[in-house]
Order: structure tokens, then sequence, then C-alpha cells
């Protein structure tokens, strides 16, 4: 009887198994992909025509120019504005995150042990719960439906500080820094110079989580922000998408756009992967 329950669980646990599972999981994060690509390239006529994984009559270029034509090239802003939010808003954010949790990990000051508490909390609350809070806060500095309104939020990740306290705790040793301080460097050059490259592949796995976060935010620019020409990516092709019953060659364009938009996505995972791991090896061999 034992022997068939353990024969009926390593069946399921089994290689082939496994395999199976993967590559379902996987078709099934990359078939939407997949229509992306095959949808941006069809022309309006097409989307009735063919099927939904099927190539159209090759329209990608003339999608790409009527894209950026679209209402006096307001996609330009997007994008720029999207590049300035998650690439700007993922370094500083990343920094701060990694100087905050070294300080947690690393330092002694009174109330230490509250304030990681209270970190902690942060990480579970919503952020759709302090969009209204944000909002008022944003209407009290008279910086509502600026850059600013939507860049400085961004900068604070109870989660991003939270991931820097755990690996600066197992990476960064307290006889490396207690030798730099007998070498006279002061905090800053301590974590500038020690710390912070010991912390790098903790750092990249934050910088990696705050830019893919930042470019899909879509909630907090839709509360704060009401000038077209600073909404982000999310919220351009959300609108535009909204007018597609009503204009239907906005389809095309809002399909274009979210392929154009994923593929920053893309190229950063690809690269800060890439560092990510290098770092893992570095820290190995050290």
């Amino acid at each position: 009887m034992s022997t068939s329950i353990v024969d009926r669980q390593s069946r399921w646990v089994s290689t082939p198994a496994v395999h199976l599972v993967l590559v379902i999981a996987a078709l099934y994060s990359l078939l939407p992909l997949v229509w992306l690509a095959t949808s941006a390239t069809k022309s309006l006529g097409d989307f009735s025509t063919t099927g939904a994984f099927e190539f159209g009559q090759w329209n990608l270029w003339a999608n790409i120019k009527a894209l950026f034509a679209q209402e006096n090239g307001i996609f330009w802003h997007w994008l720029l504005n999207s590049v300035l939010y998650a690439g700007g808003g993922a370094v500083l954010g990343a920094l701060i995150c990694a100087a905050c949790g070294y300080a947690i990990a690393k330092t002694s000051f009174p109330g230490r042990r509250l304030l990681f508490a209270l970190t902690l909390t942060g990480v579970l609350v919503p952020t759709t719960v302090l969009a209204l809070p944000m909002y008022l806060l944003a209407s009290e500095l008279r910086v509502v439906d600026t850059f600013w309104a939507v860049f400085i939020p961004l900068l604070t990740n109870p989660f991003g500080v939270y991931l820097a306290k755990v690996y600066a705790d197992a990476a960064v040793p307290d006889e490396v820094l207690e030798a730099a301080r007998v070498d006279g460097a002061g905090q800053l050059r301590t974590f500038f110079t020690v710390a912070l490259p010991m912390m790098r592949p903790g750092v990249v796995t934050v910088l990696l989580f705050q830019f893919i976060g930042i470019w899909n935010n879509f909630f907090l620019p839709l509360v704060l922000l009401t000038n077209p020409k600073l909404f982000p990516l999310s919220l351009g092709l959300f609108q535009w998408s909204t007018r597609q019953n009503q204009f239907p060659q906005y389809t095309p364009l809002v399909i274009t756009g979210s392929l154009l938009a994923v593929l920053p996505l893309v190229v950063a995972f690809l690269v800060l992967n890439r560092q990510w791991r290098t770092g893992l090896a570095a820290g190995s061999v050290k």
C-alpha cells in the first residue's frame, strides 16, 4: 500500500511531469506576447479576416509610423516620460533602498527595530490605499499634474528596503566594516566603497523590481496627472484603448504601442539579469 502511494507521488514529481508543468507555464506567459507580436503586423481590416496568432499583410512599419505621428507625436512624450520615471526612479530608488537597508542592518541607532517593523508594515499596505493621501499631499505641495508628483513617490519602496537589509546582513561582514572604520573611513565612504560593491547583486535585484514596477505603474499617474504630455506609456495607451469602440483606427495603434512598451522590459531584464548573475559569481569567488 505504501509502495503504491510512493510510486503515485513520484510519478507527479518525475522529470517529465515537471517539464510538462514548466512548458505549460512558459506557454501561458509567452502566448500573449506572441499574440501581441502577430497583431502588431496587421492592418485594421486584418483583425476580422485572420486568426489570433496569424500574420496579416506586413503592416508593422506603417503601424509604427502612424503610432508616432498620432496626435502630433504624443507617443514620443509618453515614451520619454516612462524612461525618465522608470530609469531615474529605478536608479535613485535602488540606491535609497540600499542605503536604508544597510543602515538598518549594519548601524546602531535608537529606534532601529521599530523603523524596520514599520518598513515591513509598509510592504503590506496596497498602493491603491495610498493614492488619496498622496493626492492630498501633492495638492498641499502644489505639485499635482507635474512630473514630480509621480516621480518622488516612486523613490520609496518598503520591499526594496527589506530586501536590501536582508542582503546586507548576509553579504557585508562586520569585520570588513570595522577594518574600514579603523582605516579612517566615514559612514558614507564605507557604504559607497565597501558595502555597496558587496551588495551589488541585491541592489541590481531591487533596481530590476523598481524598473518593472515603475514602468508598469498605472494607478498613481491616473490619480495625479491630467496633462497628456506627462502621461507614461501605460496611462497613455489606456486612454487610447478607451476610444477603440468609437474610433476603431486606434486598435492597431494600441497594440503596436503595447508591443513597443514591452521591449524595454525585456531588454532591462536580460541586461540586469546578466549583471545579477555576474555579481553572484564574483561574490562566491571572494
